[in-house]
Parts: C-alpha cells; sequence; structure tokens
C-alpha cells in the first residue's frame, strides 16, 4: 500500500548525491539555491514524488530512514560514521528486545542507531557528564521518534554502570580502560563490549583492561569505506575519502570460575 505525506511528517528533499534536506512538511515554503518549494504541496501525495521548485528544478520527496536522520542531526561533539556504527550493532549482536549501555550519548547518533534496532521491547541507558550536549541529544531522538526507548542519564559511566544483565556495553569515550571493570559487572554471561577510540594507545590500554578483566573474543579493528564515481566506461574510486574514522575494538564476557 502506497504511504502518503502528512502534515507533519518529515521528508527528504532529494536533489542530487550531494544536495539533500531533511525538512518537516508544514503550510510554509522551503528555500534553496535551487528556488523554493510549497511543502504544502506535499500534503496527500506519495513517497518518492517528484516536486518542483519555483524555478522549475524537480526535488525528489523519500520517507527518511533511520540513516538520514543521523546524517542530519544537529550536532555538539563528533558523530560516529555509518560504517562504525552498522559493525558495532552487527558484532554486538543488538536487536529487538536487547538492553544496551551507551557511553557518551555525544549528540545522540549512536543513540538513536541503538534505539532503532532495540525497539519496541528495549531499552539504551546512555550515559553523558555533560548536561548541555544531553538536552542536544534529547532533542535529537525526539525529532527521530526513538526517544521512548532511552534513557537519558547526567552520570559519568567511569563511576559505575547502575544496570545489571545488559546485552551490550558500547563506549566512545577518552578513557574506556577505565569503564571495562564496570563493563564486566553489569553484562550478563557471553554479553558484548564495543569501543571506539580515534588512537592506537587508546586500543592498546582498552585491550589490556579487557584481558585483565577476564573478557574473551577480543578484537581490534578498523573500518574504512570508500565510495565510487560511477561513469559508464570511466568508473573509479573518488578523489577523496575519509581515510581514518577511528579503531574499534570488541569483546565478550566470559563468566569467572
Amino acid at each position: 500500500m502506497t504511504e502518503e505525506i502528512k502534515q507533519g511528517d518529515d521528508v527528504l528533499l532529494y536533489l542530487d548525491e550531494r544536495r539533500r534536506y531533511l525538512v518537516k512538511v508544514e503550510d510554509r515554503s522551503f528555500h534553496t539555491h535551487k528556488g523554493y518549494v510549497e511543502l504544502r504541496e506535499l500534503i496527500g501525495r506519495p513517497y518518492g514524488v517528484s516536486v518542483e521548485s519555483n524555478l522549475k528544478v524537480s526535488f525528489i520527496a523519500l520517507k527518511p530512514t533511520i540513516y538520514d536522520y543521523i546524517a542530519k542531526l544537529a550536532r555538539r561533539t563528533q558523530i560516529l560514521y555509518y560504517k562504525d556504527i552498522a559493525l558495532i550493532i552487527l558484532r554486538l549482536g543488538i536487536g529487538a528486545g536487547s538492553r544496551v549501555v551507551e557511553g557518551g550519548t555525544g549528540s545522540g547518533a549512536l543513540a538513536s542507531a541503538l534505539a532503532f534496532f532495540v525497539k519496541p521491547t528495549g531499552k539504551v541507558y546512555s550515559y553523558e557528564v555533560r548536561s548541555d550536549v544531553l538536552e542536544v541529544a534529547r532533542k535529537n531522538l525526539a525529532r527521530v521518534g526513538l526517544l521512548d526507548y532511552v534513557e537519558l542519564k547526567n552520570k559519568d559511566l567511569t563511576e559505575g554502570i547502575e544496570e545489571k544483565e545488559v546485552d551490550a556495553v558500547v563506549l566512545d569515550l577518552a578513557s574506556p580502560w577505565d569503564v571495562v571493570p564496570h563493563a564486566y559487572e553489569a553484562l550478563k554471561g557471553g554479553g558484548g563490549l564495543a569501543s571506539f577510540s580515534p588512537t592506537i594507545n587508546q586500543v592498546e590500554k582498552t585491550v589490556e583492561a579487557l584481558r585483565r578483566e577476564g573478557f574473551v573474543d577480543i578484537e581490534a579493528v578498523e573500518c574504512l569505506l570508500r565510495k565510487l564515481k560511477v561513469e559508464v566506461g570511466a568508473t573509479r574510486p573518488h578523489t577523496f575519502m575519509v581515510g581514518h574514522t577511528g579503531y574499534l575494538v570488541f569483546a565478550r564476557k566470559s563468566i569467572k570460575s
């Protein structure tokens, strides 16, 4: 059944590969360098429809995915890239019903992705020491429609984790090794941990802490993504790419005898 656009819905106005705009459908004009689009004209029309600006430039009205939302979130801090987020979710086996502790809420990009996959019966417990950053994350999660699946906590994860028997712990902190003992206590047997760090020395300290605490299946990786410029007879990698975002460390809890 074709889904129609309603007033108040979010729409991704797609112009080309580089220019796409996340807008709320209201009784107003949306202005771009290619003219303005009357958003009210989208009401009652199906997603995927083409709409013209006053300069006769066509935009495609797409239904936003979690990928689109994360790309457009307001941010006070650097967010994780999709490639890293996707690997974290897959490697930790996060799905509907999972209970996940996140360390370092930031702008809420990772929390949004985690919440999208744990709903409708799971929960994300996200710790952040900066209250101003937490408010940005709260607004972003509400915009994506996922705030009900995230409990935001203005607390320092290095001082302890309140939840017990959780399925996974995900860290994006300056000193993840300080959280490793708390993560071990919070995780259920076999539960997974993922830590994102931009430097190698952080990886070394984190892995050492994981080994001391008795984690197993420890793995450190770097995930690279390269886009292609596709033209008939001239397809090649793009000239520029994001060469490095960070390193990921994964591990699982082994029950101590």
